[in-house]
């Protein structure tokens, strides 16, 4: 009888859950949230999943996405529900028209503070700074291509760019241009893949040797070397458009990248629908530590943005526990 009685009473108890479990999800309703082709963002959308799933009893699931095709179908589809993480540069006037217009909302800044700790630019290893203190300026840099010897040709000084095909090839070859670095004594050199870029810049920094390159973040190696980030001045957007971002442009002028804006970007109707959880999603901003020590890693441990999920919700309790109120925080807890 005892026996009969238990387990009676668990399946009381696993309706009882299904129900609750049920009326949660669909008080939230099903989510969609695409998961981009790159680490950040696959980390991004599978926290985002198991917080929506576990704590606010979400029926969500990820698609694949990617910048334009993912913005595109959110604007004229209303799907999917979220974007993690939303390069904005590239797509301003669409993302500004749908926001006027109702579709989507930005939700928040997935990176605090971006204008420092993300985008484009140029680098050299911190530890080059700390020696030779006039390497801190990027015309400090250019006059001392001696110090950056191409091994290939060490008369000359040795840039690294893009590889052929990147967009940022045709930018930094009339950025190079603009600043006259031929006749300064510099070559821009074609790294041949993102590979073998990143590890030219790790390979150098790992002997404590010279290296002058393009790269941005957030990434792995930005984040688990320290580099100096070079200030290349001012951005000009019309320049940029009618000139820098043109192949074979005659007459480049100096200029920068402009300053990423990486937003996390969801359909007004799911904003609508499931305030509380759109609450989480407003809250939700990464420091560059944490977000840092997840791409490290991903990138060690060759994880996957699920693996990385885990990583971090067990790691940095204090951090993703201030974006949702405590009984929330309680049942991620327990799921973990």
């Amino acid at each position: 009888m005892k026996r009969v009685f238990a387990i009676g009473g668990l399946a009381v108890a696993m309706t009882m859950g299904l129900a609750w479990g049920g009326a949660a999800s669909a008080a939230c309703g099903k989510v969609t949230i695409a998961e981009m082709n790159w680490a950040s963002a696959q980390a991004a959308a599978n926290i985002d999943l198991f917080i929506l799933k576990n704590g606010y009893g979400c029926d969500v699931e990820t698609v694949p996405g990617d910048t334009v095709p993912t913005m595109t179908s959110m604007t004229e589809k209303g799907e999917p529900d979220i974007a993690p993480e939303l390069w904005l540069n590239s797509i301003k006037p669409q993302i500004a028209k749908a926001v006027k217009e109702g579709r989507i909302e930005v939700a928040s800044e997935v990176l605090d503070n971006p204008g420092i700790n993300a985008g484009e630019s140029w680098f050299i290893p911190k530890y080059m700074v700390d020696k030779n203190p006039e390497l801190a300026t990027l015309a400090g840099v250019l006059a001392n291509p001696q110090l950056f010897k191409d091994p290939e040709d060490p008369s000359k000084g040795r840039f690294i760019g893009c590889p052929a095909g990147w967009a940022c090839q045709i930018n930094n070859e009339n950025m190079f241009k603009a600043r006259d670095m031929a006749a300064k004594g510099w070559n821009l050199v074609d790294p041949g893949s993102g590979a073998a870029l990143a590890g030219a810049i790790a390979k150098a920094v790992n002997r404590g040797e010279a290296v002058f390159a393009y790269y941005w973040a957030p990434t792995a190696l930005l984040s688990k070397y320290a580099m100096h980030r070079l200030d290349l001045g001012k951005h000009d957007a019309v320049e940029y458009g009618k000139c820098t971002s043109v192949k074979d442009c005659p007459n480049p002028k100096p200029n920068s990248y402009a300053v990423s804006e990486i937003n996390t970007v969801v359909s007004t109707a799911f904003a609508k629908k499931a305030n509380d959880a759109y609450s989480y999603l407003k809250a939700r901003s990464f420091g560059p530590k944490e977000f840092g020590d997840i791409l490290i890693y991903m990138n060690e441990n060759k994880a996957g943005g699920e693996e990385a999920a885990e990583y971090f919700l067990k790691k940095y309790p204090q951090v993703w526990s201030k974006w949702v109120p405590a009984d929330v925080a309680a049942k991620v807890k327990a799921a973990l």
